[in-house]
């Protein structure tokens, strides 16, 4: 649950820390697929076997809904408007 957190967290981010709610499902669903690999991953280091066709099937997804979100990161929107800027700096506007 931890990494599946951390993943979702960081994606939220990845989209401007203000996401739409299909957004959000599509992070969600990217955050589990991505730790099923990983946990995949760590099972192929340890010896055991691949299912080749099942990773690359999860892979695939992952890759879709990533795209979806869109793969860069999106900077969000720290300058100010006018009118908050003076209302800040002013008390008014």
């Amino acid at each position: 649950m931890r990494r599946y957190k951390e993943i979702l967290g960081q994606l939220v981010v990845d989209v401007g820390s203000d996401p739409s709610e299909a957004q959000t499902i599509i992070a969600r669903r990217a955050a589990t697929l991505a730790v099923w690999c990983e946990g995949t991953e760590a099972e192929m280091a340890n010896g055991q076997s691949l299912d080749i066709a099942t990773y690359t099937t999860a892979i695939n997804a992952l890759r879709r809904l990533l795209s979806d979100l869109g793969l860069e990161r999106r900077a969000k929107e720290l300058t100010p408007t006018l009118r908050t800027y003076l209302a800040q700096t002013y008390g008014g506007g």
